[in-house]
């Protein structure tokens, strides 16, 4: 597919170039991305029309894209793409497609015009309104350098035979693999690992959250759901509707490079791969420094440390042996020099090679810049390495009282590290510094709402509400909210605003079904509180937490509306994916009790009751009483 628009961004020449002789190999520095990592989503900021906005750089994209609600916040006009045309995530979920033009996006720092995006699919989270795919980071080689906070476009001149992992000081250990020849057509980096000993083809994709490896390839090695030592981990997603369980399971060893795990745990799903078995994800990227030669087709990467997927601090590689020189051994490899950058080595890794591990290179940001070190603990923070998070986030703050997002930044790592009051004190800093700043009120408003403090934390959500726009995604958190600050009606009206406008989102069920329960608590509009239950059922997968979720609103739905066989039956189907949910066992109980079914009834609610003790003044407040 063309566009008239394509990004022609290979005028960019942002950063350095280092020269040598005509025989040496030399790098520029095309373009560099500074990089926050939120959660474990690479985030790079640039702007659209003047206004900042913030992209997931995404390297399993074929092509950027900006999600339906955030191209009517922003204004965009779009038009339709050519009949047939749409996307298809990772759960082989569809999502149609549209096109916008956008007049002025500015890329670091360099104004673009006349730029086509795709529009559709999911919401990506985070503040992002979309993904910057490989329409831009196939231009070049390409550097992640996620640990650092920083993406880099490299250009190489005369480097077919050289290690381009520059980095590296010499001597010490690092990896090279095969990848294959990409095109615009197909710009997909992908290579070979192993997986139990048996070969897998891996798709590295900054995008995917996490990694994660097909049922079919897990298939193939004897692991299954079902299998000893696999548990549920959560239901997935990508650009489609659709979401898919997820599951975490034993393997003996994964191999990938010169490295190995043993006796590690991997993420399994369902996973619709047309080209790989595995996505080698964000966390991977967090974990190691990996340089995409596009121009050589092959990848090098180094450990930087922390766990390589992000599942327990022990899923750590060790290094094969012979690994640190086996990169000019392996097959394809023409550099017999390759194993330190010495005489063979890019001029710009002559001059980095000795960079001590942490720091950033000469030709970045200096270790004494805020914007650096705050990176790097927001990227340790990611990694859950939250001491270090904290210690690169305090000196931030050091360097640059002023700035409210490294107090926030802080404040988030100070409640992940369950310390609520410094992490209350750095949101309230960087709320006078800063009293607009949306991301601060909703953690301010959630840190009082889990602190019982319903009053403040509902001055927090007003304050958030009349700052974000109406298709913002933070609707969909400040419906969850109002409903935990018991404002059910306020509820109603955010998911209201969010289901409008993200009706391609995968989380749109989990929408419904909040508007369900919000309203079946309310006790109004149980019609329509019926209609949503039903809609969100249709997209739930049978014998699901989230179908047990659905369905106990539906039977408080039905409780109310008086057709109590269909409640009980609703219950019942709840009850057996979650025995112990206190909800369901005494909506059951009442239901129970107005059919005359007495010591069914009174059995579910005393269950219920051993459960919570407050189970009953809860639906008494509501109004339904045995």
């Amino acid at each position: 597919m063309r566009y008239r628009g394509g990004l022609m961004i290979v005028a960019l020449c942002l950063g350095s170039s280092a020269v040598a002789s005509e025989s040496q190999c030399t790098l520029a520095r095309l373009a560099e991305f500074p990089i926050t990592m939120e959660n474990l989503g690479p985030l790079m900021r640039a702007k659209i029309n003047d206004v900042d906005v913030r992209f997931l750089v995404d390297s399993g994209a074929f092509y950027s894209i900006i999600s339906p609600a955030s191209a009517a916040e922003l204004g965009l006009n779009t038009y339709p793409a050519p009949f047939g045309f749409y996307i298809v995530g990772m759960g082989g979920g569809r999502a149609e497609v549209s096109i916008a033009k956008v007049k002025t996006f500015t890329l670091a720092g360099v104004p673009l015009h006349d730029i086509d995006f795709l529009v559709g699919g999911s919401q990506i989270g985070g503040g992002s309104v979309g993904v910057l795919g490989q329409n831009v980071l196939h231009i070049a080689d390409v550097e992640y350098d996620l640990g650092q906070g920083a993406v880099r476009l490299m250009r190489p001149k005369d480097c077919a035979k050289t290690m381009l992992a520059y980095w590296v000081a010499a001597g010490a250990q690092y990896s090279e693999m095969r990848i294959a020849p990409s095109t615009p057509q197909n710009p997909y980096t992908t290579g070979s690992a192993y997986v139990n000993g048996s070969e897998i083809r891996v798709l590295f994709d900054t995008g995917a959250g996490v990694s994660t490896l097909s049922l079919r390839a897990a298939a193939r090695v004897g692991i299954k759901p079902d299998s000893a030592g696999v548990v549920f981990a959560g239901p997935t997603w990508g650009f489609g509707k659709n979401t898919i369980p997820s599951y975490i399971a034993p393997f003996a060893s994964f191999k990938i490079g010169g490295e190995e795990i043993r006796n590690t745990r991997l993420r399994i799903a369902d996973i619709d791969l047309p080209n790989a078995d595995m996505l080698i994800g964000p966390d991977f990227f967090l974990s190691h420094r990996v340089y995409v030669a596009n121009s050589q087709h092959k990848l090098y990467f180094s450990y930087n440390g922390g766990p390589v997927f992000n599942l327990a601090t022990t899923n750590r590689p060790k290094v094969i042996d012979g690994s640190s020189d086996a990169a000019s051994a392996s097959p394809g490899s023409t550099d017999a020099s390759a194993a330190a950058p010495s005489a063979g080595a890019p001029a710009d890794a002559q001059a980095n090679a000795s960079a001590s591990p942490g720091e950033p290179e000469k030709g970045g940001a200096s270790p004494g810049d805020a914007g650096d070190y705050a990176r790097r603990g927001e990227a340790f923070a990611s990694r859950r390495e939250f001491d270090q998070a904290l210690s690169a986030l305090t000196r931030a703050c050091e360097l640059a009282p002023d700035n409210p997002e490294y107090f926030y930044q802080r404040g988030v790592v100070y409640w992940s590290l369950r310390q609520p009051n410094p992490a209350m004190a750095d949101f309230d800093q960087a709320l006078k510094l800063k009293p607009d700043q949306l991301p601060a009120l909703m953690a301010r408003a959630e840190l009082l709402l889990q602190d019982g403090n319903r009053v403040l934390a509902r001055t927090d959500l007003d304050a958030a509400d009349s700052l974000a726009a109406k298709q913002s995604d933070e609707r969909y958190r400040l419906a969850h909210d109002y409903a935990r600050a018991d404002l059910l009606e306020r509820s109603v009206a955010e998911f209201d605003l969010w289901i409008d406008s993200h009706a391609e989102d995968a989380r749109w069920p989990t929408a419904l079904n909040g508007r369900c329960w919000a309203r079946a608590l309310l006790g109004t509009d149980l019609a329509l509180a019926l209609k949503d239950c039903n809609a969100a059922l249709k997209r739930a997968a049978k014998s699901s937490p989230f179908y047990a979720q659905v369905a106990d609103s539906r039977g408080l739905v039905l409780l109310r509306m008086g057709d109590y066989d269909k409640s009980i039956a609703d219950y019942d189907a709840s009850l057996e994916i979650k025995p112990k949910n206190a909800w369901s066992l005494y909506g059951r109980g009442v239901a129970e009790l107005r059919k005359q079914k007495t010591s069914q009834g009174q059995a579910d609610i005393a269950q219920a009751t051993a459960f919570w003790p407050q189970i009953a003044d809860e639906f008494e407040r509501r109004g339904i009483a045995p």
